[in-house]
């Protein structure tokens, strides 16, 4: 008997785009833990790497379970490194920050990938599966902006005496409020910066809820194809007048013609009406 060969799930493109730039921006966060910051903008950060921690153990538990057998991922593509990497910290387990390096294994995995591909292919590729890349792509910077925007608007308007934005949780709801071109009024920059921020924020969360309310409307009207045209056509009674005739030959015309006739004569009869 000759041994199967190893099979590992297979991802498309969108996808690996989808967790390369997650895991770029999951870096930039602990780069970010390392630097002096207020309390209030370390929670903040450390809440955004727990739910990249939680993406990327549903991503290690997605290709495990894919894999055929799972100790060529788990061993031979270092999927250990990828469950390492995505342990969440929870604000109590601060050596676990140290295990965010083995992200780079996963950084390096999914850029070898997409190196091997070439340009053409990626650029036909996604003109293919337009929509697929266009709900990753949003999704993703939806989650990039609210959170890049209430990181600088906390970071600007906490330190300042004027202020109200003075948590994480009230860095949020600003970030969601403004990106959804709602605007409650509760929460609101008073600095030259916060409001800058605040300027990108608005202008991205037209062009992100312009962009789903797009998908959504593509998801829920299909396109019209070739094929189901003919079947349309016949249905409609003004289009499929000439192919109904041609089918029924003249005797239904002349039928359809006396029968018009007759209508008309009883019409004009009961209106008193006598024809020239």
């Amino acid at each position: 008997m000759t041994a199967e060969a190893p099979m590992l799930r297979q991802h498309s493109n969108s996808y690996n785009i989808f967790i390369l730039v997650l895991t770029i921006f999951s870096l930039a966060i602990m780069v970010l833990q390392l630097m002096p910051v207020t309390q209030a903008e370390q929670d903040l950060l450390l809440l955004y790497d727990n739910v990249v921690c939680v993406i990327f153990l549903f991503d290690f538990a997605y290709n495990l379970t894919g894999a055929k057998p799972k100790r060529e991922y788990f061993i031979g593509q270092r999927g250990w490194l990828d469950l390492l990497g995505s342990l969440p910290s929870l604000g109590f387990l601060r050596i676990t920050g140290l295990l965010r390096l083995a992200r780079l294994s996963r950084l390096a995995r999914i850029t070898r990938l997409l190196r091997g591909q070439a340009g053409k292919d990626l650029v036909l590729d996604v003109l293919k599966n337009r929509g697929q890349y266009a709900t990753f792509i949003t999704i993703l910077l939806a989650g990039i902006v609210l959170s890049v925007g209430s990181i600088l608007v906390l970071e600007f308007e906490s330190r300042v005496p004027g202020g109200n934005i003075k948590s994480g949780g009230d860095a949020i709801w600003w970030g969601l409020v403004t990106i959804t071109t709602v605007g409650y009024g509760d929460f609101y920059p008073v600095t030259t910066m916060g409001r800058l921020t605040g300027i990108f924020v608005m202008f991205a969360g037209i062009g992100i809820i312009g962009a789903l309310a797009s998908i959504l409307a593509s998801l829920l009207v299909s396109p019209s194809k070739p094929e189901e045209a003919a079947p349309e056509a016949a249905s409609d009674p003004v289009a499929g007048a000439a192919p109904m005739a041609d089918a029924g030959g003249t005797g239904s015309i002349a039928e359809e013609l006396a029968a018009i006739r007759a209508e008309l004569a009883a019409l004009r009869a009961s209106l008193g009406v006598t024809s020239d």
